[in-house]
């Protein structure tokens, strides 16, 4: 398992003296050259393509522009650029120039480069940090800002990296959203002027945007051909990115910590380290960039991310406040009786003065209500043994509310400016815990120490965020370091994860917060998987996990069958359109069994059996995506191909029903062209089989051709709908 501190990562380093050679950085798919001349501003040479040394050496007569890696303000001021500061005597300019260049290797087996510059005239140093893996594609870069004189540096602007792109027919891929809606994709292309993507939410920053984009260098993004840069930012608080195009040759992209209200002291002898922004190149279009990511996240950020996730019953949707021992006692038969292994009691089940029967109170008081469940939780934890699967339960300890022993006792830990009231959020109540004071930090462990001590069998957390920063200010940092507040939040929970995870490494985690407020690098390395959406619509968790998809890997993507009408749209779907698209992801389930009828309980329990067969193939396999929601062709499509070719698993879904509707033949990707494949249907509904039930085809014949779905399912006439989908099994004979 790999979870280590992402914000304030430390390397012991060796010194190399600095000269004019260039200094490259490379991976398997990508090469990055900068010039770091002694004495001279560190300059940006080359990011693209796997070069040579010959090339390399070669760069200098190429006619590029060398551009400053890591622009700085006040000698270039009508510029963007990542780091601004002012000075003790007032002064805001900057002029770094590089002194030495170091390399390690860090605990995971990494290639640090660090460039260390220091200003020609101030006691103020910054170093450019390049990480890279020996079985990864992805190159992280971030800053260390570092006070070396003998007062307070303000910083204004703190960006983790600079990266120039080459103008010309260069398309952005982004993501954007609200709550329910979340990892919309948007393309465009890049005009002059200035395009921002930034959160300003405080906890949750995935809801509305995306620190994750894309550059087509290419014109309009494909999926598996041409050139194509992807970035993430590593944050989970605020973030802003930039891309600024002005009169030059050269789209500048900036990303970092979103500066606005947070100006940084920096004390004497003190570092600022930004969070890493993570890249990657490829030739093979956006999936090419999206597999690099995948790989990169099961290996390096991603909790227990090579290994495979269980089938879980969540019991929100299901009863959501309504939680009660025969009713979790229930729900636990009925997911055990369909072969999943996990079951989740979710919000609802804590409270001794003020029960939580709502979203308006008892957060905080991390007490079993035994007016519901009796027997306490060690009951549940034994219930779920004794039918043969592990047990799991929701938490939000970074909240509280008004109405809660936790403020009554402690008014003071919570987030407020002073001289003022507090904002109240969800359920008019909701209150943040304010992470920069130890006193929360040690409450938040104690929460779930305390549950994972005393119930040792506890397999799974649910942890939730459900309000934003709402004000601003903190009743613990003093009045002098008031814009301190997002910073020490995130370092102080930086802190208690760590302590989580040096404890209970084995746990898995779900990072919740509001649905998918929290799919971001910056959080991952604790979390095991997120969740996508409190939307559960089947055919709109079409579109946001083909967003999603572009970055994070479907191992880390929670996707439930749910109840019909929908919860969320009010939508019916059939049950094995839903079942089809929980299938692409990490399958669960978010319904009451005991509302399904006989024929949806068999038809979950024909998918999760066969779900246990694919399920190396999708949450470890490579992503190919076939033909996007988004080009309103009708369908979606999709498939994962396990690494070594031997299997893969093809998804099909109808997303519009017209009169007269001609659709596209999909043809399929990442196969062995001149292997055999069987194909097999799974979730199969149809009252006769596929034609090409059990049939053989050369990869390379499935590549260029495809097969021919039918548009609609061969199902009796009282059961037909406008909904048709397809999952194939492909295995190499």
């Amino acid at each position: 398992m790999n979870c280590k501190p992402i914000l304030f990562a430390a390397v012991a380093l060796a010194a190399i003296p600095a000269s004019a050679e260039k200094i490259h950085i490379s991976t398997s798919e990508a090469s990055m050259v900068l010039d770091a001349e002694a004495g001279r501003p560190l300059h940006f040479v080359y990011f693209g393509a796997p070069l040579g040394t010959a090339d390399v050496e070669a760069l200098d007569n190429s006619g590029s522009r060398y551009l400053k890696a890591y622009p700085v303000y006040g000698l270039e001021a009508a510029r963007e650029t990542a780091m601004s500061v002012t000075h003790p005597d007032g002064n805001m300019t900057l002029d770094p120039v590089v002194r030495s260049v170091e390399t390690s290797k860090d605990a995971d087996g990494a290639t640090v480069i660090t460039v260390r510059m220091t200003d020609r005239v101030y006691p103020f140093g910054i170093n450019v940090n390049y990480r890279t893996y020996p079985d990864a594609g992805v190159i992280e870069t971030w800053v260390d800002a570092v006070n070396n004189g003998k007062k307070d540096v303000e910083l204004r602007e703190f960006a983790s990296g600079y990266l120039p792109v080459r103008s010309g027919d260069v398309y952005l891929t982004s993501f954007y959203g609200s709550w329910a809606n979340e990892a919309r994709m948007e393309e465009e292309p890049l005009t002059h002027g200035m395009k921002i993507i930034k959160n300003k939410d405080g906890l949750r920053n995935t809801h509305t945007a995306h620190p994750e984009v894309m550059f087509s260098l290419d014109g309009r993004p494909r999926e598996n051909e041409g050139r194509v840069i992807g970035a993430a930012l590593e944050y989970p608080g605020n973030y802003r990115l930039r891309i600024d195009t002005d009169d030059s040759d050269y789209h500048h992209f900036f990303a970092g910590i979103n500066e606005d209200n947070s100006a940084y002291t920096l004390a004497k002898g003190e570092t600022f380290t930004t969070p890493a922004l993570a890249l990657a190149y490829s030739q093979e279009g956006k999936g090419g960039v999206s597999r690099q990511f995948h790989n990169w996240a099961r290996r390096h950020r991603l909790a227990h991310g090579t290994e495979t996730r269980k089938i879980l019953l969540n019991s929100w949707e299901g009863v959501y406040f309504d939680i009660n021992e025969q009713g979790m006692h229930a729900m636990i038969d009925d997911i055990a009786s369909m072969g999943g292994e996990l079951f989740v009691m979710d919000d609802g089940w804590f409270g001794v003065k003020y029960p939580r029967n709502n979203d308006s109170s008892s957060l905080g008081d991390w007490t079993v209500d035994t007016r519901k469940l009796p027997k306490g939780i060690g009951n549940l934890v034994d219930k779920a043994r004794s039918a043969g699967i592990d047990f799991g339960i929701w938490i939000e300890p970074e909240m509280t509310n008004s109405v809660s022993e936790l403020y009554e006792a402690h008014p003071e830990y919570i987030i407020k400016p002073s001289n003022r009231e507090p904002v109240q959020g969800r359920g008019g109540t909701q209150l943040v815990l304010d992470l920069a004071n130890p006193k929360v930090q040690e409450l938040v462990f104690e929460v779930v120490d305390t549950l994972l001590t005393k119930y040792p069998g506890i397999d799974y957390i649910k942890w939730d965020s459900n309000a934003p920063v709402m004000n601003h200010g903190s009743q613990y940092l003093p009045a002098n370091r008031q814009s301190h507040l997002q910073h020490e939040y995130w370092r102080g929970f930086s802190k208690v994860m760590d302590r989580i995870r040096a404890k209970y490494p084995d746990v898995t985690i779900q990072a919740c917060a509001s649905g998918g407020g929290r799919a971001n690098y910056g959080i991952l390395p604790w979390f095991d998987e997120f969740w996508v959406s409190d939307n559960t619509d089947a055919l709109q968790r079409v579109f946001m996990q083909w967003g999603t998809s572009h970055f994070f890997p479907a191992v880390a993507m929670g996707s439930h069958i749910s109840a019909t009408p929908n919860h969320q749209t009010f939508r019916t779907i059939p049950m094995k359109f839903r079942i089809d698209v929980a299938m692409s992801g990490r399958l669960g389930m978010e319904i009451q069994p005991k509302n399904m009828t006989d024929e949806e309980k068999a038809m979950c329990r024909g998918a999760i059996a066969q779900y246990k067969e694919i399920r190396p193939v999708v949450q470890q396999g490579d992503l190919y995506r076939l033909l996007s929601p988004y080009d309103g062709k009708g369908l979606a499509s999709l498939m994962y191909v396990t690494p070594g070719k031997e299997q893969a698993v093809f998804y099909w879904w109808k997303i519009e029903t017209f009169a007269d509707q001609h659709l596209p033949r999909v043809p399929m990707a990442g196969l062995d062209p001149d292997a055999l494949y069987t194909v097999t249907e799974l979730n199969r509904v149809d009252n006769t089989p596929l034609p090409f039930e059990g049939k053989t085809f050369t990869g390379r014949y499935l590549m260029d051709n495809g097969l021919e779905i039918p548009y609609t399912n061969n199902v009796d006439y009282h059961k037909r709908t406008d909904y048709s989908s397809r999952v194939l099994r492909l295995d190499r004979k």
